[in-house]
């Protein structure tokens, strides 16, 4: 019996968390979904760290004024001094994390030696980064390089059945619209991946928290990251 061709369509998101990562290692193709709306305040741009005094956003500053209706693939980086701004702050609050010297290594270029016009352009660059680092091997793609249906649950449906997908991932927010039933007349099944159950690792600054980046659990485990993911081998 032939392998199901699993499928995952998720927007970009700026150093995500670890649960991000692991869907992205439970399909066969994830597809950066950067078509639709930005939107502001969100994890597009943004996400969050730990330090002594608490949980801290780092912002990716975008131009967004009077540009409502613009997707996240067009959405601009507004500056260049951001990025030696959230490296100190990396700096700061992890410097004393067991695996920050081996993290450093390829992710301190990143910020330092590249330069971003795209939000869509950044986001990609340190998901790919992060799951070179981890092994996911998993293809990465963008949904600007298929044909975009019309209609909500149509353009998740047509970018599956062009990626020839058997099974849908889907996080389960999506239960709200998806019409699940479009799907099953196309062969294409649904699945809701869940995202509880992750053990707690070693982490500084106080009391545990999940739902930080994943530099968080890179900085203090290194590549035995992928001992407290499910899907990451």
């Amino acid at each position: 019996m032939p392998l199901k061709r699993r499928i995952a369509i998720v927007q970009s998101n700026y150093i995500p968390w670890k649960g991000y990562f692991d869907l992205i290692a439970a399909v066969d193709e994830f597809i950066l979904y950067d078509d639709v709306q930005f939107t502001k305040r969100d994890w597009r741009n943004r996400n969050k760290i730990k330090t002594p005094q608490g949980l801290h956003w780092l912002t990716v500053p975008v131009r967004s004024k009077g540009r409502y209706s613009q997707a996240i693939r067009e959405t601009e980086i507004n500056g260049e001094d951001w990025a030696e701004g959230h490296w100190k702050s990396l700096v700061q609050n992890y410097r004393r994390a067991p695996c920050f010297s081996e993290v450093e290594e390829w992710l301190r270029p990143l910020y330092l030696e590249k330069h971003y016009y795209l939000l869509s352009e950044l986001n990609s660059a340190f998901i790919k980064a992060i799951c070179d680092y981890l092994g996911i091997k998993t293809r990465i793609s963008r949904s600007s390089e298929y044909e975009l249906w019309d209609g909500q649950t149509e353009r998740l449906l047509g970018l599956c059945v062009q990626g020839k997908a058997d099974e849908y991932i889907s996080g389960p927010a999506a239960k709200d619209y998806l019409d699940e039933a479009k799907f099953t007349e196309h062969g294409v099944k649904v699945a809701w991946f869940d995202y509880s159950g992750y053990p707690e690792y070693p982490q500084l600054w106080g009391d545990f928290v999940h739902g930080v980046s994943i530099l968080d659990l890179l900085f203090n485990c290194g590549k035995d990251s992928i001992n407290y993911m499910k899907h990451v081998k």
